[in-house]
C-alpha cells in the first residue's frame, strides 16, 4: 500500500516572541528548502513543499536514504541544505541556485556540501504517526537514525531557548523554531503548535546595477553569490544617490550582467556597472524565489 502524502507539510508561524515553558521544544531553523521523503520497498521519492517531485534534483538524498529504505517503510519530513564551509552555516542562495537550475550538476559547490536534515516522522512500517505527540515522533525518528552522519541526521530538540537563541544569533544562523511537544501533525499553518522567529538578517551584497528614472538613481539592484537578490532604495538619501550616479557613469558597462531578468526589471532603465558597489543590507526575510523582503541599506563599503 502506498504511503499517503499530506496535501501540504505542517509549517511554523512567524512570531516576534517565541513561547517559553516545559510544554515546548526548540530547534535550529535550517536555512534550506523543505523536502519530504517517502521510502517504500520498491522506491524512494522526494517531494517539495508543494508536493512536487524532487527525486531527480537531490540524488545525494536518494543515495543517503537507501540503507534506511532496506529496513523500513516510512515518510520523513525535513530540509535540504547546502552547507557553506567558509561561513560554517547553511547558505540559502546555494540551495536556491540548484532549485532554479532544475537539474543536478556535480561539483558546482566548491567544497560546500549537501545535507538532508530530518525533523519529523509521519509514517513508519504500517503505522500513521501523525496523531502522536511531536516529542514521540521525534523520539521514533531518532530510533531510525540514532547516529549523525555528515550529510544525513536528525536535528536536535532543545528544552532551553535562551542559550540556543544566543548561539544561533552569534553564529549568524537563520533562527529558531518552537514546537509544542504534545502537538499532532497538522497540515499547513492551521494550528497553534509550531512557531518560528528569525534573527536580524544582515547580508553583504554587490550592487551591479543602478535603476535610473528621470535621470536620477531610483533604486539599486542587489546580487548575492552571483544571483539577483532584489532591489533596494531604503537608506539612500539624495546626496548618496548623486554620488552613486556620478561614480556609476565612470563604471558604466554597455552589456547587461544578467542574461535573464525578472519581468519587473525588464521595463527599467538600468545602468550596469563593470565593478559593483559593495554594501551591507538588512531585511525581513529571503523569499522562496531568493529575493530579500523590505531591504534597507546599512553601510556602504566603498565610496560612491
Amino acid at each position: 500500500m502506498t504511503i499517503l502524502l499530506p496535501k501540504e507539510p505542517m509549517a511554523p508561524i512567524a512570531v516576534d516572541k517565541l513561547p517559553l515553558g516545559e510544554d515546548w521544544g526548540y530547534q535550529i531553523k535550517w536555512d534550506g528548502v523543505r523536502l519530504l521523503a517517502r521510502l517504500e520497498k520498491e522506491r524512494i521519492e522526494l517531494f517539495s513543499r508543494q508536493m512536487l517531485s524532487k527525486s531527480d534534483l537531490y540524488p545525494e538524498a536518494m543515495e543517503l536514504l537507501k540503507p534506511l529504505q532496506q529496513k523500513h517503510s516510512c515518510l520523513l519530513d525535513g530540509e535540504a541544505v547546502i552547507f557553506d564551509q567558509s561561513k560554517q552555516r547553511p547558505n540559502f542562495q546555494l540551495i536556491l541556485k540548484r532549485e532554479r537550475s532544475r537539474s543536478f550538476r556535480a561539483g558546482v559547490h566548491d567544497g560546500n556540501h549537501f545535507i538532508y536534515v530530518l525533523f519529523d516522522l509521519l509514517y513508519c512500517n504500517g503505522e500513521d504517526l501523525r496523531p502522536l505527540p511531536y516529542v514521540e515522533r521525534h523520539r521514533r525518528l531518532l530510533q531510525l537514525l540514532p547516529d549523525k552522519q555528515p550529510q544525513l541526521f536528525v536535528t536536535d530538540l532543545f528544552s532551553d531557548l535562551p542559550p540556543l537563541w544566543s548561539w544561533v544569533e552569534q553564529g549568524g544562523w537563520e533562527g529558531v523554531v518552537a514546537k509544542r511537544l504534545a502537538s499532532t501533525y497538522r497540515e499547513g499553518k492551521k494550528h497553534k503548535d509550531w512557531y518560528k522567529k528569525k534573527t536580524a538578517l544582515l547580508f553583504e551584497v554587490a550592487i551591479p546595477g543602478l535603476i535610473i528614472r528621470g535621470g536620477q538613481v531610483a533604486s539599486l539592484i542587489m546580487a548575492k553569490d552571483g544571483i539577483l537578490f532584489g532591489r533596494v532604495s531604503s537608506g539612500l538619501d539624495e546626496k548618496r544617490k548623486s554620488q552613486l550616479l556620478q561614480e556609476g557613469l565612470k563604471r558604466k558597462l554597455d552589456t547587461p550582467l544578467f542574461g535573464t531578468l525578472p519581468a519587473e526589471l525588464k521595463k527599467e532603465q538600468i545602468l550596469w556597472l563593470r565593478s559593483p558597489f559593495l554594501c551591507t543590507v538588512t531585511g525581513l526575510e529571503v523569499t522562496s524565489d531568493g529575493q530579500l523582503r523590505h531591504p534597507k541599506i546599512v553601510k556602504f563599503h566603498d565610496r560612491g
